[in-house]
């Protein structure tokens, strides 16, 4: 038995009606098109480091944010514009200086896919 064959039925089967309520239980494009995008946003190692000493740091500007990711200011500017783009973070300027947080939206992802609320607990146990 090949790999391909291992992973498909060997019998059309179709459960019709539990099939069609999943189906027309699914969110439509206009909803699935902005968290794939958020979810390719952190997709990248050096996006998702930003983004998890913003979860940390809660607000930053670039210039501390290069520092503690250990990357030029210039790729983490335009890290930080991809994040912004995917509604992960917010920037405000405060005189001279950008600073940059997750949006909720952002925090929420950042703690999913680093596992952040399992990683909490298992620090306090």
């Amino acid at each position: 038995m090949d790999e391909q064959s291992a992973e498909t039925c060997d019998l059309l089967c179709l459960d019709l009606p539990h099939a069609e309520a999943i189906r027309t239980g699914l969110p439509d494009l206009e909803r699935v098109e902005p968290a794939a995008a958020a979810a390719r946003a952190l997709g990248d190692p050096t996006r998702l480091t930003i983004a998890a000493a913003l979860f940390d740091g809660e607000e930053m500007c670039v210039c501390d944010m290069a520092w503690v990711v250990g990357a030029p200011q210039n790729l983490v500017s335009h890290h930080l514009r991809q994040l912004k783009v995917a509604d992960m973070v917010v920037s405000r300027r405060n005189g001279r200086l950008m600073m940059y947080r997750l949006t909720s939206r952002g925090r929420s992802l950042t703690a999913a896919v680093l596992d952040t609320a399992a990683r909490s607990q298992a620090d306090r146990i």
